[in-house]
């Protein structure tokens, strides 16, 4: 057997749960694969990826998904336009009105019909310029809000309706939740926003978590229809460890919630490891869709190109 054959079956023989895990399980990891020789980039990287369980069927970027029990479709690559987005700003944005809305029109030619947007992303003026040129109907708007009491919920729905340039919203999540008590803290907001998805505003509400003490209050929450989840393998810019993450989110799928994932490349911590952070959440069978921002058309086709490819 050839040296790098060998190195595969070797890494392959210790399974996902080798691959997933603390800073300290990653360093035997990596004295692990010192001790088997492996000393390049591209052995360790292989070594990686085939530690990682066959993936048991082929999957697509554009390929359309229903997001947990809201009955909303849309493709499972979701366009995001908020890479280190704060401020009202991100990588994305940083490309203007012309140059973002043509990346989220080139996907769409794609067959990409699922547009993150966010206001601290400065982003909704973008995807507004990308709406006048495909139908409506045809794509998932995704947009957060900061708001944390329900005067500003209410004003920032109307607001967001207004700078989308659309009458409604596919989903509304509240955005970036700490506090362990958010469903007991911001329940006004959380009125407002079912109160809007009986008018027919939005179409689903939910939230996005920055702790694993929301993410659990989240999981246990009937108004949370759709959960916006940081994961990848190396736990990069996640709530806890990729084991902890994964064992809740296996809570939120059987109780129907919608989950799409984020920080899929660890907000580019993983630039060099697509394939394999690819794989990792394609294989965990959890996630409805996910959200990577590109910054240019080849990183987009790209990263089709490597959806498609993964196995």
């Amino acid at each position: 057997m050839e040296r790098r054959e060998f190195i595969r079956h070797a890494a392959g023989g210790a399974g996902v749960a080798w691959l997933s895990g603390s800073a300290a399980t990653l360093s035997a990891k990596s004295r692990f694969l010192a001790s088997l020789g492996m000393t390049s980039g591209a052995e360790l990287a292989d070594a990686r990826l085939a530690a990682l369980p066959a993936l048991p069927r082929t999957f697509a970027a554009n390929e359309t998904v229903t997001i947990g029990k809201t009955g909303i479709q849309t493709s499972m690559l979701a366009m995001g336009t908020g890479t280190v987005g704060s401020g009202h700003h991100s990588h994305q944005t940083a490309l203007g009105i012309k140059g973002l809305s043509d990346l989220l029109l080139n996907g769409y030619e794609h067959g990409l019909r699922f547009f993150d947007a966010a206001d601290s992303y400065g982003s909704h003026p973008h995807v507004a310029e990308a709406l006048k040129h495909v139908p409506r109907d045809k794509v998932t708007v995704l947009t957060k809000t900061w708001a944390r009491d329900a005067a500003t919920a209410r004003a920032d729905i109307e607001r967001f309706r207004q700078e989308l340039g659309t009458d409604y919203l596919d989903i509304c999540l509240m955005h970036c939740l700490t506090e362990g008590d958010w469903t007991e803290r911001y329940r006004g907001v959380m009125d407002v926003f079912e109160e809007a998805r009986q008018k027919g505003t939005i179409r689903a509400h939910g939230c996005s978590c920055h702790s694993i003490e929301a993410l659990r209050a989240a999981t246990k929450s009937s108004w949370v229809q759709v959960h916006l989840v940081r994961i990848n393998p190396i736990g990069s810019f996640m709530d806890s460890d990729p084991q902890t993450v994964v064992s809740v989110m296996r809570e939120m799928k059987a109780a129907g919630k919608g989950i799409v994932g984020m920080k899929i490349l660890g907000q580019g911590d993983m630039r060099n490891r697509q394939d394999e952070a690819l794989k990792f959440a394609l294989g965990l069978g959890l996630l409805d869709a996910f959200t990577i921002g590109a910054e240019s058309r080849t990183e987009q086709e790209d990263l089709i190109r490597r959806i498609g490819m993964a196995a």
